[in-house]
């Protein structure tokens, strides 16, 4: 037999340069294949209760066997008797087990097993002198061995990149991790759960696409090797859900993974997942009252109340949210009136007049968006809508009825940063042709290379509804309901750059 897929042998060169801990466990784990006793070979173990069920239960539980099974995250041996702790789904519970229960071999074999080590129990619930609920064991089974070592003091587990590297330890040792993704568990049903009673359809659309669209983000580039074409990961879903609009379906949405080629930082995860929406015969006011109760619904389920604590501060969630144009909130915050620009080059003076730079060639509503984002986005403290973009920023947005510099396109903010963005769409085929054309100029001027959807365009052309859109990110949702300042605190697995890079 080769080495490489004999175990037993696998195990022995793997001990040679294994540290103390491991080595000890992996010489342990030997020992148990050697005597036919591998605790691989266990295919399940019969659990019937969790251990929050038997601390909740106690007084309808007490003296009545029980199987918990659970991760030991604690033992004192105290010669003929023992006392442990196993980690499960809810938190721990108490073992107590003596050698005159379990019988002296099976007592020895457990004084073998080692902190980490799944263990299975069956017992009689019990209620100690010190007043600790426990387990009595009358059997215990070595169900998987841990052949690394939890971290010291095993709740310690500190340093950032080691747990974002190895989530599973992280979710081990901090209780209180688990606890953020069980938060996020919670969103998302109760987007998925709002959005069906309000008659929405969730959809899939394509993760793969053929075109480099002409959006702000730059994509990842892959390649179909049957097809033999660059395919894109989609950037966001909005222009598959608009042709599902042309085809018919008047209210769809898709909680979607979305991927973009960008740079990394507390707010900013290059995989991330974003809930899309859109609803036909409806303009961007109803997209603002649909958010605001979507965002309260949430809330209000998950947490229990609406005041929510986020880095030292309140977030009152509750209705109303302020609304604003961008024109007024730069009034309000820095004195900068649109209204007062003659021209393109008196608002890139204004621009640099407060510090800030604009490209050479900027217009009056780019650099209205400059100054929003440098000057005002940090002071939106509570939930704000801010509405009526430049036309120059918001290629898929209609125009505003009366002023055709801006759009019915608004963004909502909360805990200082932008949290979703939503529009009247464009229907009009050929001012989105215009606009995409524009765009794509516009990226490949700069070295980027874009392409107008041409399907998309011609789906338009079909005839698409009056609609209202809106997308915003899951990530951000759940970092401001789990108090979380990194975008990676509440991602599972976040990308990570290679040790060895």
């Amino acid at each position: 037999m080769d080495d490489s897929t004999n175990p037993v042998d696998r195990i022995a060169m793997e001990t040679a340069d294994a540290p103390e801990q491991e080595r000890l466990r992996r010489e342990k784990l030997q020992r148990l294949m050697d005597a036919g006793d591998s605790p691989y070979l266990i295919t399940r173990f019969e659990r019937d209760h969790r251990s929050g069920q038997i601390l909740s239960g106690y007084e309808a539980l007490e003296g009545q066997t029980v199987s918990v099974a659970g991760r030991m995250i604690s033992r004192r041996v105290m010669g003929k008797a023992s006392f442990a702790h196993i980690l499960d789904r809810d938190g721990q519970i108490q073992i107590y087990a003596r050698r005159d229960d379990l019988g002296e071999a099976a007592y020895d074999a457990f004084k073998e097993f080692d902190l980490g080590d799944l263990l299975g129990v069956r017992g009689t619930v019990f209620r100690t002198r010190a007043g600790e609920i426990s387990v009595h064991a009358t059997q215990i089974t070595l169900l998987a061995k841990a052949l690394r070592p939890l971290p010291e003091k095993w709740h310690g587990l500190k340093d950032t990149d080691v747990r974002y590297r190895q989530r599973y330890v992280d979710l081990i040792v901090n209780p209180e991790v688990r606890r953020v993704f069980e938060v996020r568990s919670k969103v998302m049903r109760e987007i998925r759960a709002f959005m069906d009673a309000q008659g929405y359809l969730e959809v899939d659309t394509p993760v793969l696409h053929t075109l480099e669209i002409g959006a702000a983000a730059r994509p990842f580039k892959t390649h179909h090797n049957t097809l033999d074409i660059d395919m894109y990961l989609r950037i966001e879903t909005e222009l598959y859900l608009k042709r599902l609009i042309v085809g018919g379906f008047e209210k769809v949405y898709e909680i979607a993974r979305t991927f973009r080629n960008e740079g990394m930082s507390p707010k900013h995860n290059p995989e991330f997942t974003m809930v899309e929406f859109y609803q036909a015969y409806a303009d961007y006011n109803e997209i603002m009252d649909l958010i605001e109760r979507l965002f309260i619904h949430v809330t209000q389920t998950v947490l229990g109340t609406l005041d929510v604590p986020y880095q030292g501060e309140i977030i009152h969630m509750a209705a109303p949210w302020r609304r604003v144009t961008m024109k007024q909130a730069v009034r309000e915050v820095t004195g900068v009136d649109y209204g007062g620009w003659a021209d393109d080059a008196a608002a890139r003076a204004d621009v640099r007049r407060l510090g800030l730079q604009a490209e050479e060639g900027a217009t009056r509503g780019e650099c209205l968006n400059i100054i929003f984002e440098e000057k005002v986005e940090e002071t939106l403290l509570q939930p704000t809508i801010v509405y009526e973009y430049p036309i120059e920023i918001s290629p898929l947005a209609k125009r505003t009825p009366g002023d055709p510099m801006f759009t019915e396109r608004f963004e909502f903010f909360m805990a200082r940063r932008e949290s979703g963005n939503a529009f009247s769409e464009l229907n009009d085929p050929i001012d989105q042709r215009a606009r995409f054309e524009a765009q794509v100029a516009a990226r490949l001027a700069a070295g980027v290379n874009a392409q107008v959807d041409e399907d998309f365009i011609n789906a338009l052309e079909y005839g698409m509804p009056p609609t209202g859109g809106l997308g915003f990110g899951v990530d951000r949702l759940v970092m401001l309901l789990t108090d979380s300042f990194s975008i990676r605190d509440v991602i599972l697995f976040p990308t990570m750059k290679p040790r060895d890079v």
